[in-house]
């Protein structure tokens, strides 16, 4: 049977949904927990990004002058 919920209190349109999502959201987080694969420095991968998006706003810049 197929219960609605509130758009207020849920996302979701009915129990089973809920449910189902909360089994997928509990069985990704324990296959993080369980992932042994190395852990990245926090300040390495924002040193990492922030190059990323320098890069970016240096090709729109380039690109924005050449137009």
């Amino acid at each position: 049977m197929k219960t609605a919920l509130s758009p207020i209190e849920s996302e979701f349109d009915s129990n089973e949904e809920a449910e189902s999502y909360a089994c997928w959201f509990r069985a990704k987080v324990q296959e993080s927990l369980d992932d042994n694969s190395q852990l990245i420095p926090h300040d390495q991968v924002m040193a990492e990004m922030q190059a990323v998006i320098d890069q970016k706003c240096l090709e729109h810049a380039a690109r924005t002058l050449a137009n």
